[in-house]
């Protein structure tokens, strides 16, 4: 299938899946005058992309995790430990907003 199907049956605009193409995160055939040819796995390929970085993941670590994420014990501590600097970020921010909402409390009080 050509871009401009693959880009309309994931809703993952043609310019993302020329990026990915560029990354290395899809590897799709040539045709003879240099357009791209995706197989069917391609849409759903799209859609595991789509979800790793929805999830925060980079795509250093996206190239490496894919195809097979349970292939790589080194790979999983990666992700792990990228897991764990997006969660002290979430904690960091929580209490960020629980002191502003405090502030915000006490100066609406005093208004």
């Amino acid at each position: 299938m050509r871009i401009g199907e693959l880009s309309e049956r994931t809703g993952v605009p043609s310019r993302l899946l020329r990026y990915y193409d560029e990354q290395g995160l899809l590897s799709p055939a040539r045709a003879g005058n240099g357009f791209r040819d995706y197989e069917e796995s391609a849409v759903a390929q799209v859609a595991e992309i789509r979800q790793l970085l929805d999830a925060g993941l980079p795509i250093r670590i996206i190239k490496a995790v894919r195809p097979s994420a349970d292939a790589d014990p080194a790979l999983i501590a990666e992700i792990e430990r990228y897991h764990d600097v997006l969660d002290a970020r979430v904690r960091c921010l929580a209490r960020n907003r629980d002191a502003l909402a405090a502030y915000l409390a006490a100066v609406r009080a005093r208004a």
